[in-house]
């Protein structure tokens, strides 16, 4: 079973947080975000041209997060750098029984970009991670997208649950639903970058069973955690794009 637990924790309180965070237009909320961190807004050069949200080339804020983006922390000390690899800026975040990430508001028009695209790699699994129980629920790596209507998808690279594996994070507030979505599990694709794309609107439409009315996406939040299993997590995300049908 997902994890249970009350509106007062810390990582539900963390979670919600981004989606309150999301609730004001981008002229007002995002903007600000984006103008304090040093960092416009993502744009993109034509109607369909993909709209880059994280290519994390414009390095760090005085916070620790990328410019652009605000730093979230639950539990211990956030490690977070920028480093290159070929074409690649990419984040990584190691976590030592920590739980952090960054997130930014977004105003993303899923009728002209309904495609997210990321490329990810783990280089460390935290020990036994099982979204499914509050004693283990950590992941190397996870990425959120939230929707209007205090609606959110999770996806997850896990260490124990299988890929395709769906639940839910019942322990929220009525007015909040949080689907989880495991896109990768296991060692086996370790230390090796993988490219996801995921269509939005068809996974909002399987996950909640219902279409999503007002297509938008108002933010991001990208995270790692291991404080539960008192191990370690090591991921780093790059090339975060919402792009059009080809």
């Amino acid at each position: 079973m997902p994890r249970k637990e009350s509106a007062s924790d810390p990582g539900i309180a963390a979670l919600l947080g981004v989606i309150v965070l999301c609730l004001s237009p981008w002229p007002v909320t995002a903007q600000a975000l984006a103008t304090s961190a040093g960092a416009g807004p993502p744009s993109a050069t034509s109607e369909r041209a993909p709209i880059v949200v994280g290519d994390f080339s414009s390095g760090l804020a005085a916070d620790g997060a990328p410019l652009g983006w605000q730093l979230a922390k639950h539990a211990g000390s956030p490690d977070i750098r920028i480093f290159r690899e070929s074409s690649l800026a990419a984040l990584e975040m190691r976590s030592q029984r920590a739980s952090f990430g960054v997130q930014r508001a977004l105003s993303i028009d899923l009728a002209s970009h309904p495609y997210l695209s990321w490329m990810w790699l783990v280089d460390e699994l935290p020990r036994g991670g099982d979204f499914r129980s509050s004693e283990t629920d950590d992941q190397a790596a996870q990425l959120y997208v939230v929707f209007p209507g205090m609606r959110v998808i999770a996806y997850f690279w896990e260490s124990t649950p299988p890929a395709g594996t769906v639940g839910e994070a019942m322990g929220i507030p009525l007015f909040a639903k949080v689907k989880v979505l495991v896109l990768r599990s296991g060692p086996n694709e370790a230390r090796h970058w993988l490219l996801e794309s995921r269509d939005l609107l068809a996974d909002y439409r399987a996950l909640f069973g219902e279409e999503l009315g007002d297509k938008r996406v108002l933010g991001l939040r990208l995270w790692t955690n291991s404080q539960h299993t008192a191990s370690s997590s090591a991921c780093a995300f790059a090339d975060i794009a919402f792009k059009g049908i080809e």
